[in-house]
């Protein structure tokens, strides 16, 4: 057997598991937690069906049904993944852009962070707080080694909420401005906050920031989320958000990418825009690997919000990279 047909049967055997995710990935409610995972590498789906698709096509000699099914194949896992991913770099923008004589008063400029809470560089993350700037810090896997590392934030961001704990889901949020009626919430599990507050402007004007990290959609006795749509923390968040009179934001690492249907549902049922869509996918993890990257830290806003900036900033020793994003606050 010579390394060309060894080859083509390598390329076939790819394209045809290529292919199975991609309609697997179609279908919802599977009672399995890896059904979820399959959403996640919709972008290296399309690049791997693209390139096996042309590898095929010049490998190939002769074209029997078999061959005729697996291009179709192919063509389709192509399509199924472009619906997907396409309107983030060729879409209209679902929040649009802030016009060049927006108001500073009405801007808040907001860093997500999960910092890792394993990672123990975290000079690494003050300075990109010090680079960018932000008005408002939101980091995430905090323990109380991290608290006593970003105790120094304080000196700039006066208003503080901090839950610490040490099982990768405690959080801080650091802001410049005013934060109001500030509550933790535990919508699902006793280690898992939700922050709730309003966040004052310089203007004056209010706008509702809800800080989330949900579980991951993985196997867990003690954090069974993620199985049942009805269950998901991040959709009681968006019931919240479809019951309050003034702007909102949800921000935070979601654990989940951006085009998923839990994803898709929560920002329908709070009436919530998709800041990336139109503008890029922008993954932020997985940072230390170069091919299995996707979107898991997100701004979702309400129709009051419009982009001035938004940007991926440099790795900081986590996992994930932190994102910076500066909103307008319009009438």
């Amino acid at each position: 057997m010579n390394f060309r047909k060894v080859f083509l049967y390598f390329v076939i055997v790819l394209s045809c598991l290529v292919i199975l995710a991609s309609l697997l990935s179609l279908l919802y409610n599977l009672p399995f937690w890896y059904s979820k995972l399959l959403d996640f590498p919709r972008l290296q789906y399309l690049i791997l069906a693209t390139v096996f698709l042309l590898l095929f096509v010049g490998l190939a000699k002769k074209w029997k049904w078999p061959s005729i099914l697996l291009v179709s194949g192919l063509v389709a896992a192509i399509a199924i993944q472009s619906v997907v991913i396409f309107p983030y770099w060729f879409g209209e923008k679902a929040v649009p852009d802030a016009g060049k004589n927006y108001s500073e008063d009405n801007s808040v400029s907001i860093l997500l962070a999960n910092v890792l809470i394993s990672n123990r560089e975290s000079e690494k993350f003050l300075n990109v707080v010090r680079e960018s700037d932000p008005d408002l810090v939101l980091a995430m896997e905090v323990n109380q080694w991290w608290m006593d590392e970003l105790e120094i934030l304080k000196k700039n961001y006066p208003y503080v909420i901090e839950q610490p704990n040490e099982e990768a889901y405690g959080m801080a949020l650091y802001s410049k401005f005013p934060l109001l009626d500030e509550q933790v919430k535990y919508l699902k599990h006793k280690d898992v906050p939700s922050f709730h507050a309003r966040v004052q402007l310089n203007s004056g004007k209010e706008f509702l920031f809800h800080g989330v990290h949900p579980v991951a959609p993985m196997p867990s006795d003690k954090y069974p989320d993620n199985v049942g749509e009805g269950e998901v923390a991040l959709l009681k968040v968006g019931n919240f958000v479809a019951e309050e009179e003034i702007p909102s934001m949800v921000a935070g690492d979601f654990n989940d990418v951006s085009w998923s249907r839990t994803a898709r549902l929560f920002g329908s049922s709070g009436n919530l825009k998709n800041v990336r869509l139109g503008r890029g996918i922008y993954s932020s993890f997985d940072a230390n690997s170069r091919i299995m990257r996707w979107p898991l830290d997100h701004y979702f806003v309400t129709e009051e919000f419009q982009v001035v900036a938004l940007r991926r900033l440099s790795k900081i020793g986590s996992d994930h990279f932190p994102v910076y994003a500066k909103f307008v606050l319009v009438e």
